[in-house]
């Protein structure tokens, strides 16, 4: 009796785009891309393009250019001379250092408590913090000014930061992390003799660092780029943060130039655009990590 052999069957190669779909979905998918891109992108490099012209380039008008002809770093040296930049971004990182630092801790120490399902009333104090986020904040900021008035806390950096030292997002973001941890981890840890500090801090924080990483990059743009709250608080210009202060370069005291106020937008987008260059690929992946789950 003869076998004959089986050939396998070729596989017939199909060409990239066949992945995404047709030619035209394709193409219409890139257009929209690109249209989303320019809506995004678009004003911070016309911001920048803008503060290089020189004095004699309109910014706006029929006759104005995107490109400058004439380059200069003029309305850089024109921040810097007419306001302090230096104690504003010094008070800028006070804030986000002590926001960073707190969110980190209560939201990941929150968050872990409300992962455990062996303790009464965690779901009322999940359900609690999602309807605090139904509040907006121009809601209670009477409120809190009060607080912090009575707290001897009003033109402080600490008047800043302290509304925002945690929040309920980031206790629910870094919930959804330590859930999708697997619970025979957990157990490894207990049957090794583990407390239940040591299983956090050696089980479920490593597992959980996509999520703490935007947790991290949340709270630094929040934090930076805050400007109602200290519009509130904040009375001198020593203790005015960034956003704050720049905003002074529009009053008339200052001879507003278009130029100058476009040079100080941009300086205060730079930390940002630095920080999410760098840790973008981590972010993305923690947001999925970190997914809320009931």
């Amino acid at each position: 009796m003869t076998t004959t052999a089986v050939r396998p069957k070729s596989r017939r190669l199909t060409p990239r785009w066949r992945d995404y779909g047709r030619p035209r979905e394709l193409l219409l998918r890139y257009l929209l891309l690109l249209l989303v891109l320019g809506l995004t992108v678009g004003p911070l490099i016309w911001q920048f393009l803008a503060s290089l012209k020189g004095t004699g380039e309109d910014v706006f008008g029929a006759n104005a250019s995107l490109l400058p002809h004439h380059p200069t770093l003029r309305a850089y040296r024109e921040v810097f001379s007419q306001v302090p930049v230096v104690t504003y971004i010094r008070n800028s990182l006070i804030v986000v250092i002590l926001s960073v630092a707190s969110q980190l801790l209560f939201s990941t120490t929150a968050g872990y408590m409300l992962s455990k399902p062996a303790w009464k009333g965690r779901r009322a104090v999940w359900i609690l913090l999602v309807a605090s986020m139904m509040f907006p904040f121009e809601s209670i900021m009477v409120s809190l000014f009060l607080s912090i008035r009575d707290l001897g806390l009003v033109d402080s950096v600490v008047g800043v930061w302290l509304p925002g030292f945690v929040g309920a997002i980031n206790v629910l973001l870094m919930r959804g992390a330590f859930l999708a941890v697997p619970r025979e981890i957990e157990d490894s840890g207990m049957l090794d003799g583990a407390s239940e500090w040591q299983r956090f801090r050696y089980l479920y924080l490593p597992s959980a660092w996509g999520a703490i990483l935007v947790v991290t990059i949340n709270t630094f743009i929040s934090a930076w780029d805050d400007f109602l709250w200290p519009l509130i608080v904040l009375r001198s210009e020593d203790h005015m943060t960034l956003t704050l202060g720049l905003s002074r370069l529009q009053s008339s005291s200052f001879g507003y130039d278009q130029r100058v106020v476009m040079a100080g937008s941009v300086i205060s987008v730079i930390p940002v655009l630095v920080l999410f260059v760098i840790t973008q690929r981590w972010f993305y992946k923690g947001v999925s990590a970190g997914a809320v789950k009931l």
